[in-house]
């Protein structure tokens, strides 16, 4: 195995902390102190330390192979807490849920084998896997998923991403069976019961979880340095095949400093944005990784409004003909090469690896059709400057964007100038984009297994509710309804055709404008085998999804 400098790669995070620290002089959020001397790991609650250490091998000892990675710093911005929503993106660390994410998108048993619905969608009912124990040691029961559920469903407000609040009972039926009773049935159950992960009702420790979580997962934390760095080591107690690689070491870093320690042998594993696509390091090869991550614009579909004293809609994209010419007229390939490097696909809804996923499917790059239907909507160049106007109102709207996504609304803006249609780039931060995302187009990242983003897009019950749900204030009656249909569906397959039709309904109006379905890319050591047959599909954000599947990764 090759030998980790570990003078070298410590001296490099060093240099990242200071250039942040230096970047935080100059009004950039630099990352907080960290401090290697924090609470002991072989101490800590969640240290998963055997109870008795004749029984099982020293979690913490050093093994024979290790790895040190670089995978963003999001992980590091909350806790590894499941109950406050840690980890809930389908890639279990440390807390296994019920269920788990299989490569195709569907569900499978991880701690319940088997499960059951009631006729009436009210009681769900999951057989759990007996012999499972947790990182310290001790028994997994279904007293442990009771006191999970019941705990988030009482502090529901520090869990966004697991909805309990149709939750209405749930009860253990014996050491190994769990009931759930529903108030009103709710279809997406299970994709709650597939990112929740389980905790232990006796060693449950609400400050001491955000960084040291005792789980059933694969993996259990064996030190926690805040913004330097994660050490995570194999849980000897795990219920299925023990991982191959005994330790991996998260790093923090930015990217540019990740790619030099990519570069000088320090790391096995380093995210990078599709900007460095055509970079190469020596030993690494670069993995473009599959995605249910689709980057799409919001196109306000009401005319402008004050509302509350905040201004919504907009008069320009309020004209569906503007939408569809847009749709069907920019170059979809010729604009993720310009802002992805070619890293990418076209995207004209959600995709094809959900299986909910409905839509449109069209070819765009149809400049001249598009031209003719804004002509024929009145939307001429009057003045001979290459844009369009219609009663003397030009055909133009601002588009902003955060964090990395200046670059697609740059390149969409350049792309629809031969439309005649004037985009405004802005790099914006989410508090900008909050007060005006009601009134102009933003950049939007989404991609997640639950169907519920359809409600989220276009729901009118949430136009203009104060969050980001519906900002274009899209309303159909007949969408409403399919939602609804949806939700309170008992069989899978019904649900997914309600979710499916709302979405052919709400997409003949346009009022998003979906672009790339991104990949996730990544250098990997070629030491290293990310095991490719076992990868699910990445949902939203970049990072740590490749983590999915550490527990496959093995050493050549």
């Amino acid at each position: 195995m090759k030998k980790l400098n570990w003078q070298k790669l410590i001296a490099m995070l060093l240099i990242s902390t200071f250039a942040s620290l230096c970047l935080a002089g100059c009004g950039g959020g630099g990352p907080g102190g960290g401090s290697s001397a924090g609470p002991d790991p072989s101490a800590a609650a969640g240290a998963g330390v055997a109870p008795d250490e004749s029984a099982a091998p020293d979690p913490g000892a050093a093994g024979p192979s290790s790895i040190v990675a670089y995978v963003g710093t999001t992980i590091f911005d909350s806790g590894l807490d499941p109950i406050k929503g840690a980890m809930s993106y389908g890639y279990p660390f440390t807390n296994a849920a019920l269920l788990k994410v299989a490569p195709a998108s569907t569900y499978g048993g991880d701690l319940a084998v088997a499960w059951t619905v009631s006729d009436d969608g009210l009681v769900y009912t999951f057989d759990l896997r007996e012999g499972v124990r947790f990182s310290d040691g001790s028994a997994l029961t279904a007293e442990d998923v009771v006191f999970t559920y019941e705990t988030v469903r009482e502090r529901q407000a520090e869990n966004e991403s697991a909805d309990l609040t149709r939750l209405a009972a749930v009860r253990a039926l014996g050491d190994y069976r769990v009931e759930f009773t529903l108030a009103e049935p709710f279809s997406p159950f299970l994709d709650t019961a597939a990112i929740l992960g389980i905790a232990p009702s006796d060693a449950y420790d609400s400050e001491t979880f955000d960084h040291y979580p005792i789980g059933a997962g694969p993996w259990r934390i064996l030190q926690y340095d805040a913004n330097q760095q994660i050490i995570a080591a194999a849980n000897p107690y795990y219920y299925d095949k023990a991982p191959a690689i005994d330790r991996v070491t998260l790093v923090y870093m930015d990217n540019d400093a990740a790619l030099a320690a990519a570069r000088s042998g320090q790391l096995d594993v380093v995210m990078v944005s599709p900007n460095y696509a055509t970079e190469t390091v020596s030993g690494m090869r670069l993995l473009p990784l599959e995605t249910m991550d689709v980057r799409l614009v919001s196109l306000p579909t009401q005319r402008s409004l004050e509302r509350d004293g905040q201004a919504t809609g907009n008069d320009v994209t309020a004209d569906s003909h503007v939408r569809q010419a847009l749709a069907i007229g920019i170059d979809r390939e010729t604009i993720i090469q310009n802002a992805f490097n070619g890293v990418g696909r076209p995207a004209t809804g959600f995709t094809g690896n959900l299986i909910w996923a409905g839509g449109l499917v069209y070819e765009d790059n149809r400049k001249a059709e598009a031209a003719a239907l804004l002509e024929s909507a009145g939307w001429i160049d009057e003045d001979g400057d290459g844009y369009r106007e219609k009663d003397g109102v030009a055909c133009e709207f601002d588009l902003l964007a955060a964090e990395d996504r200046y670059g697609l609304a740059a390149a969409l803006a350049e792309d629809a100038a031969a439309l005649g249609i004037k985009i405004n780039p802005q790099a914006a931060s989410w508090g900008d984009i909050a007060a005006r995302m009601n009134s102009a187009g933003v950049v939007w990242g989404w991609g997640q297994y639950s169907p519920t983003v359809v409600r989220s897009l276009f729901d009118s019950r949430g136009a203009f509710s104060g969050g980001f749900d519906n900002v274009v204030g899209y309303t159909n009656p007949r969408v409403d309804e399919l939602i609804d249909q949806a939700l309170a569906q008992v069989s899978q397959e019904a649900a997914v055709a309600a979710w499916k039709q709302a979405q052919a309904i709400a997409d003949q109006d346009y009022p998003y404008l979906y672009i790339v379905n991104i990949e996730h890319c990544y250098f990997v050591s070629d030491r290293l085998d990310i095991s490719l047959d076992t990868q699910i599909p990445h949902p939203h954000g970049h990072g740590s999804p490749i983590i999915c599947n550490m527990k496959d990764w093995t050493l050549k």
